[in-house]
């Protein structure tokens, strides 16, 4: 059996909501996040889907939505749940909490020689993000790279050698994104709080399946709404 990883964006947090960047930083879930994790985890329940494991990142707002997902689905305590750093958001050293703005549009692409953040690949953002921070903290592409890629490879080797299965994840937006560069290439990809991307594992191949699939939430919106009337 092929092991799938449903990874979520978590919830919208009040340093999404005010549009600054959120790397090692942590914000809580605003009222309007959590609730649309909720839409998530009945959207999952509806579509009957069984989950073997659960992994979250280590930092605070992954580790809420997946609590929340968890009851939704009525899982907490039922399957395996662990937290993870490998898979926390990037750091963005001492940019971290600028406005997105600033980092993405200004600083990053004057950094790296090129007019937009488009041109840039994420190996690219990632060095110019590193030569950027002033305080030490940023990571080289090389260490984030490899600590992403390990914390992923060794979930899903775990679920492969168990028989398979799904395994819900809970991650942050530039790590899925980079990800997917490492997995097919996509340059860049912005995701939403609470999408779904989807990736197997099988016979030690990764293949991506959605990319920030909404769906599920939408699913989720319409029962709430629905037992709300």
């Amino acid at each position: 059996m092929a092991t799938d990883l449903y990874i979520v964006r978590h919830g919208r947090t009040m340093f999404n909501t005010l549009h600054r960047a959120q790397g090692w930083s942590d914000t809580p879930l605003t009222e309007r996040g959590q609730e649309g994790i909720r839409e998530l985890g009945v959207g999952l329940r509806e579509r009957g889907l069984s989950f073997h494991r659960a992994l979250s990142s280590d930092l605070g707002r992954t580790i809420l939505t997946m609590d929340i997902l968890l009851s939704e689905l009525g899982l907490k305590g039922e399957i395996p749940y662990t937290y993870d750093a490998r898979i926390r958001e990037w750091s963005f050293g001492s940019n971290d909490g600028v406005y997105d703005q600033d980092l993405f549009f200004n600083i990053l692409p004057r950094i790296a020689g090129v007019d937009s953040m488009e041109e840039m690949t994420y190996e690219d953002m990632a060095k110019a993000i590193y030569e950027a921070d002033t305080a030490d903290w940023a990571e080289t592409w090389e260490q984030l790279r490899d600590r992403l890629l390990a914390g992923i490879k060794e979930l899903a080797e775990k679920m492969e050698a168990a028989g398979g299965g799904n395994a819900l994840v809970v991650s942050h937006g530039m790590t899925i994104g980079t990800l997917l560069y490492l997995l097919n290439g996509q340059r860049f990809v912005v995701l939403d709080n609470g999408s779904v991307t989807r990736i197997r594992y099988e016979d030690g191949q990764f293949q991506v399946l959605e990319v920030g699939d909404l769906s599920y939430r939408q699913d989720g919106r319409k029962v709430l709404d629905q037992n709300q009337s």
